[in-house]
């Protein structure tokens, strides 16, 4: 990797890479490749941000089960092709061949062993053996397009026959995540779908919230559906609503107004769990403190008014609860926002896009990769994924 710390009043190359994470940093490996000359202009004092703090700082950098089953977009489709070309098993075969040690968790989730450092130094080393060149603290002011593309920084002006969109949705703004991408895709004439925060946590009705506030930190392994889409997962209450991967998962289906569902039988009938308790003289909380937390318990049954003992309720009136507790409805009233979110749902149209190379069809030698256009994968490593298949595939047309 060639570092410049400051360009001359004019660069030139092949390949101009805008953001220097998971997507950028992938695709300009691959230009390199070709032997194309590549400069990746990177915002922030360090690269690769998002894959520094993910995973808890282990970086779960891709999934063992990674197809277009676990990805939204307006077209379901259109991520097929690059997930086919570069699969899960290539980014872990260029893993392995750098040495690194990695662990499976639950649901196919792999996870480096040390850091998520490991995963940034590959891709450094790969940067510098394939001649790709990156400046760090450089911040783009307006491109533009003649014969070329122009793009205007702080550290001069660079010019490219490719100019490569990879600078990321909304998420994490803290890191430095801006609109950027959309905004050159605008400037272009190509539309963007609507942004949402995905894989975000979502907060309670104020009602809500004085029935749980005192649940702060428990979870418990659950269903939670929500557009359609289903997960078992644990659930996590937070003080301000309710979080966990199994609410993360939903989130980026949820949308304002929508209900969600939460099964808190996930494994056998609550109906029958009930009935088998219908003669003793406990409350209800106490039988459900078997199943889940107690204080959960406790706030559940103060929800629904079940302040009877068990052998006060009729059969109908058990399976009314039965029926609350394998599908109890809650109605977020927001997410936390892009602050709190791992990803952006919604991005650059797909239809303006190939799929084969990610190039714009109304801008020769303009391509879009990453967060930035409208896929979004699950919680799980998907979304790295989609980065490393994405870069991959427009590598090797820019």
């Amino acid at each position: 990797m060639k570092t410049i710390p400051h360009p001359t009043a004019e660069t030139s190359v092949d390949v101009l890479v805008l953001g220097a994470g998971a997507a950028g940093l992938m695709c300009a490996i691959e230009a390199g490749k070709r032997s194309r000359s590549v400069l990746v202009i990177e915002r922030n004092k360090a690269i690769g941000e998002k894959i520094r703090i993910s995973g808890g700082g282990r970086c779960n950098f891709t999934n063992l089960i990674a197809d277009s089953a676990q990805y939204l977009s307006e077209n379901p489709h259109f991520c097929k092709s690059a997930l086919a070309r570069f699969t899960t098993r290539d980014f872990i075969n260029i893993v392995e061949r750098h040495g690194i040690a990695y662990h499976k968790k639950k649901l196919g989730q792999l996870f480096c062993d040390g850091s998520s450092a490991e995963i940034i130094r590959m891709l450094e080393k790969e940067c510098s053996q394939t001649g790709v060149s990156i400046v760090s603290e450089c911040e783009v002011r307006a491109v533009s397009r003649k014969e070329d593309f122009a793009v205007s920084t702080n550290r001069g002006e660079m010019r490219s026959a490719s100019l490569v969109i990879a600078t990321g949705g909304l998420s994490i703004p803290q890191l430095g995540a801006t609109n950027f991408g959309y905004r050159i895709a605008q400037q272009f004439g190509l539309s963007v779908t609507p942004l949402r925060p995905g894989l975000v946590p979502l907060k309670f009705h104020q009602d809500d919230l004085k029935t749980f506030k005192d649940l702060s930190g428990v979870s418990l392994e659950a269903i939670a559906s929500c557009g359609g889409a289903s997960f078992r997962e644990s659930i996590l209450f937070t003080h301000r609503g309710i979080s966990g991967p199994a609410i993360l998962q939903v989130s980026s289906y949820w949308k304002e107004g929508d209900e969600i569902s939460i099964n808190l039988f996930p494994d056998d009938s609550p109906l029958e769990f009930l009935l088998k308790h219908q003669s003793t003289p406990l409350t209800p909380e106490k039988i459900l403190a078997e199943r889940s937390p107690k204080r959960f318990a406790e706030a559940w049954c103060k929800l629904m008014g079940l302040d009877k003992k068990m052998n006060q309720y009729t059969k109908k009136e058990l399976q009314q609860i039965a029926q609350q507790l394998s599908d109890w409805r809650i109605r977020p009233v927001a997410s936390e926002g892009f602050g709190k979110a791992e990803v952006t749902v919604g991005g650059v149209n797909t239809d303006e896009l190939s799929s084969k190379t990610m190039e714009t069809k109304r801008v020769p030698g303009l391509y879009f990769i990453g967060e930035v256009v409208d896929v979004t994968g699950w919680l799980g490593g998907y979304n790295f994924q989609w980065a490393w298949a994405s870069g991959w595939v427009a590598g090797q047309y820019c």
